[in-house]
């Protein structure tokens, strides 16, 4: 592989994606990315916490997503949730004050299962 192929998708920063638009497959402005929670023995991206609801922040929703349920579009700077919307607003959720426990190996699995990926941790 040459070296132009490797870097053609360069690494990012965190502080560049946080903040960045998430809109679902047709376009739509669906919330932005918040926070990106990282597993620090492996250094994986375990999820991105997004955004969604709410006016000026207040009453919004947060949700945990494996980054693997998002495509990202280099033209407009913004990431695709490759789900329905059914499925968004079904989503497990929780407020900015009431974090779960990310250290809990169910509820980890049970949102990569949510959004039919494999946990981080396996791949």
């Amino acid at each position: 592989m040459s070296q132009e192929q490797l870097f053609s998708h360069a690494p990012t920063k965190a502080s560049s994606i946080i903040g960045s638009k998430v809109v679902n497959p047709l376009g739509d402005n669906v919330g932005d990315i918040k926070e990106i929670v990282i597993d620090p023995r492996s250094g994986r991206v375990a999820y991105v916490v997004v955004a969604f609801g709410g006016v000026f922040g207040l009453g919004e929703k947060l949700f945990a997503i494996p980054f693997k349920a998002f495509d990202y579009n280099v033209g407009k700077n913004e990431y695709v949730l490759k789900v329905s919307k059914e499925q968004v607003e079904k989503a497990p959720g929780f407020d900015s004050a009431h974090w779960p426990s990310l250290a809990d190996e169910k509820w980890n699995r049970e949102i990569h299962t949510y959004y039919n990926h494999s946990p981080y941790w396996e791949y």
